[in-house]
């Protein structure tokens, strides 16, 4: 069996995504994860949502890692990953909802447009969509452990960065969202969700 990767900060914060995700997605039976990383979020949410079918995705490096986790938790409701790269066609003809954490400071800003643009495409009633992570508001950094944390990911890859709350929202409303709740999570983190627009 392949080692389990672990994110100590993918540990923090699972109880307090759950929170948020337990009552959004009791209505679907179904949810599509973008960037599924280490797997840790799949094991933990899959097990305290035995209703869901938590779909995994990432890019093939990182299945191991997902595999490992899922074969730990031995979870029914937790497929093996889909192999997804936003600027490729999905692996998948439509999902009703999306969680993603963690992402799009990560890749780059076209990435981050494309990955609106699949999710325009492929997202179907009630679609609901929620991502997690750090975010800029009117251009300024939250705090300043997140200035030090954009700091790192443009070191490591200048195309990264904490991306600013208004040119996300933006995208997500021309890909037919609209936003529901912003909530305020622990270490300077949010939680956005949105809704295909009625």
């Amino acid at each position: 069996m392949n080692a389990r990767p672990f994110s100590q900060a993918c540990a923090n914060n699972q109880q307090p995504i759950l929170e948020i995700i337990r009552p959004l997605f009791a209505e679907v039976a179904e949810v599509l994860e973008i960037g599924s990383g280490t797997g840790q979020h799949a094991a933990h949410f899959g097990a305290e949502m035995p209703h869901l079918r938590w779909q995994t995705s990432d890019r093939p490096a990182n299945h191991p890692g997902i595999d490992a986790w899922r074969q730990w938790a031995k979870l029914p409701n937790v497929p093996v990953p889909l192999a997804l790269d936003v600027g490729e066609p999905w692996p998948i003809t439509s999902t009703p909802a999306i969680f993603c954490a963690n992402v799009i400071h990560i890749i780059s800003w076209p990435e981050v447009e494309l990955l609106f643009q699949g999710i325009a495409h492929h997202l179907r009633d009630p679609g609901i969509v929620c991502f997690y992570g750090p975010y800029n508001y009117g251009g300024r950094f939250t705090s300043d452990s997140n200035a030090r944390f954009d700091q790192w990911l443009k070191q490591r890859d200048a195309r990264s960065g904490i991306r600013d709350f208004e040119a996300v929202d933006a995208l997500a409303q021309k890909a037919g969202l609209a936003l529901e709740a912003d909530h305020a999570m622990p270490a300077n983190n949010r939680c956005l969700v949105w809704r295909l627009a009625r």
